[in-house]
């Protein structure tokens, strides 16, 4: 084993830190249009929440943010649309599979269930599993420590109710 200098590594620290160095990084893969559309919708629906604002405000923020224009349009467009307008119809579905009440869910988290039930709903092109894999994405992203978890559950409980031909194969 050889240290930085390229002579032999003269102690374990060392020997760890060359290891350390020689393995390939974690590539990290541009979003794709898709993804950042849910994740401008995420930080919407997170003004909406917070800070009361209606979805004209809401997209004249997100155009205004570098990065938006790589953002699948008709997506961000359809999910914010979907969620903002189906609210209560939405929170309907996802309470039945969550064991506190709804106000108690982080706003992050709330979002991100509402974008994918709004998902599961309403958009039949996209595999639930799509669907349930991208909301843990966000949370991860987003979301609380173990939120991803949550989320998941939540999901998994779901996607059979609105999906049923879909989970069963």
């Amino acid at each position: 084993m050889r240290g930085r200098d390229g002579q032999p590594a003269t102690d374990a620290a060392e020997s760890r830190q060359v290891n350390a160095a020689q393995q390939p990084a974690k590539a990290n893969k541009p979003s794709s249009p898709r993804h950042r559309a849910r994740e401008f919708v995420v930080q919407g629906l997170y003004q909406h929440m917070i800070g009361g604002q209606d979805a004209a405000a809401i997209i004249v923020q997100a155009e205004s943010v570098a990065g938006f224009d790589k953002a699948n349009r008709a997506l961000y467009d359809s999910l914010l649309e979907g969620v903002l307008d189906n609210l209560p119809a939405l929170q309907a579905l996802l309470e039945p599979h969550i064991e506190r009440p709804w106000a108690e869910v982080s706003p992050i988290e709330r979002g991100i269930l509402l974008i994918a039930a709004c998902e599961l709903r309403d958009h039949l092109e996209t595999p639930y599993r799509v669907i349930i894999n991208e909301a843990i994405e966000l949370t991860k992203s987003y979301g609380g420590t173990d939120g991803h978890k949550f989320v998941n559950g939540v999901l998994d409980k779901l996607a059979p109710e609105l999906r049923p031909d879909e989970t069963r194969s």
